[in-house]
């Protein structure tokens, strides 16, 4: 063999041998399927001014699992209920944990509340801590006089409205926020009981759908790391300036309740979360380190935030949707009169016995899921779904709105029905609560929500309440058949224009006034 055909030999052979090589470290499956990414932002401009729906109209053309590049950052959509098990049951300690974004740090102590802490010591900790203290079945009884007390003051401030059209929206958030206040710090927050919360619920309600819409927002600055700086969109600027009203409010809270003397019951009863979790401060020191002031305003905002505005609308949604549909509002009448009667208001034992209120509900989370988007999650290893390869440090995604509306789950996905979740039908048997992933209104997996149960029995008892109190009429002028539907974007699914009504009360009068 010439020198010359030595040389060549070797570079053949050194180029095949670099082939196979990175024929070798390649993926064995090709990502899943998605759209073009453009330079740079990838596929940022698709996502459009409601994501969830940008993305739920992607499936006939791309599948129920979406691959998108957003900026340099691999995000993988879950839009069935298939793809969404495979995710979240299957390989669900594979996304336990969540990828770094600006809402956690500006807004969220920078990762040290639940929400958006690693999946860790830590999190488990804090987890540990509600789940026990807050969400258990004792503790949801324990506490459930105060919600009882908080929807009857409810009722009794519909009933003053007189001939006057009421912000429903409104009242509700007070309703929700001062319930879940009584068991957190042992006082209402907003009013003074009677229903009204003023100037200071419009303001903390205003704060809380502002961090919604601000955390809903497709940061730029999260997927292209070098513009963070820039902050293009002022996105960082918002969130810094909201969490310094939020650490105020808290921060007041705190120091009022380590000063206040009192022993941290509501009404000489049960002892509240705050009192509990600073009396932790010193006991709690195991793998998860110790409980900080920071981790406790980090768990007060979660709590306020996640378990207040998400209940509310979800209880405005169903009462629209009922509005909209006189026949099922009677019907869902008709029950709780024959169960409850007339001479009582509804109590939270009997919303076992009512079928179709619990139908309403479910058929509201299936449409109006609270949360349209799940929080993100990150992959800690390669994996395989369906095929295609999900690479480490890919985000993940869940269309919990797109599974919720899927024309191959559901027949008429976009009517409100909810005879479809009645004893008899096929749907009947779905569980919300995370084990079947047709509705997954609160997640599923290891960072399901939280607060499920106390959010779950909430919205049934306030809308049973609301429902069998009253009967709804809109203000002069307006038609039923034109009431706004649309939905305001953001990380929960809040309506557009807030529920503005005459509530007719259908009681014995004297029901309203105790």
């Amino acid at each position: 063999m010439t020198p010359i055909e030595l040389i060549v030999s070797i570079l053949s052979f050194t180029i095949i041998v670099n082939l196979l090589l990175r024929l070798s470290t390649r993926t064995s499956k090709p990502y899943p399927p998605g759209p073009r990414p453009w330079p740079i932002i990838g596929n940022l401009p698709h996502l459009g001014p409601t994501p969830h729906k940008s993305l739920a109209a992607m499936v006939p053309t791309y599948g129920p699992l979406i691959h998108l590049r957003l900026g340099s950052v691999h995000v993988n959509v879950a839009a069935s209920a298939n793809i969404a098990a495979q995710f979240l049951k299957t390989h669900d300690a594979n996304f336990s944990s969540r990828p770094p974004n600006s809402g956690a740090k500006h807004m969220a102590y920078n990762y040290e509340d639940m929400v958006f802490a690693p999946y860790g010591p830590k999190w488990r900790m804090l987890r540990k801590i509600c789940s026990v203290h807050l969400f258990s079945s004792k503790a949801l009884d324990d506490f459930r006089y105060i919600r009882q007390e908080e929807v009857a003051v409810l009722t009794r401030a519909l009933t003053r409205s007189g001939s006057n059209p009421v912000n429903l929206a409104q009242l509700l958030n007070v309703c929700t926020t001062n319930a879940l206040a009584r068991v957190m710090l042992g006082k209402r927050v907003f009013g003074n009981g009677d229903g009204s919360g003023g100037h200071q619920s419009d303001e903390f309600k205003e704060m809380v759908v502002e961090m919604m819409v601000l955390a809903g927002v497709f940061n730029i600055g999260d997927f292209v790391p070098s513009l963070e700086w820039l902050d293009l969109q002022g996105v960082a600027a918002k969130m810094k300036k909201l969490h310094k009203r939020f650490d105020e409010f808290l921060s007041k809270i705190l120091e009022e309740h380590k000063v206040s003397g009192n022993d941290g019951r509501d009404g000489g009863k049960h002892l509240d979360l705050l009192s509990m979790l600073i009396g932790l401060k010193e006991d709690v020191d195991g793998e998860g380190g110790k409980l900080t002031d920071t981790n406790i305003k980090a768990l007060l905002l979660d709590l306020f935030t996640a378990g207040t505005d998400t209940s509310s609308s979800t209880v405005e949604w169903a009462l629209a949707e009922l509005m909209r549909n006189p026949k099922l509002l009677a019907k869902a009448q008709y029950e709780l009169d024959t169960v409850v009667g007339k001479d009582r208001l509804v109590t939270e034992s009997d919303l076992p016995q009512l079928p179709f209120l619990q139908a309403i509900i479910k058929e509201t989370f299936r449409l109006h899921p609270s949360t349209p988007l799940s929080l993100p999650r990150i992959a800690t290893e390669n994996c395989e779904i369906s095929g295609y390869t999900i690479t480490k440090d890919s985000t993940l995604l869940v269309n919990v709105y797109a599974i919720g509306r899927d024309p191959t789950v559901w027949t008429e996905p976009l009517e409100f029905k909810p005879k479809r979740f009645l004893p008899g039908s096929d749907k009947a048997n779905i569980d919300i609560k995370g084990n079947d992933f047709e509705v997954i209104p609160f997640g599923a997996g290891r960072r399901i929500c939280a607060g499920m149960s106390l959010g779950l029995r909430m919205v049934q008892f306030t809308t049973a309440s609301l429902v069998h109190a009253f009967d709804w009429v809109l203000p002069d002028g307006q038609m039923i058949e034109k009431l706004n539907m649309d939905e305001a974007y953001g990380l929960t699914l809040q309506r557009a224009a807030p529920l503005v009504v005459h509530p007719h009360p259908r009681l014995s009068p004297e029901l309203y006034s105790t």
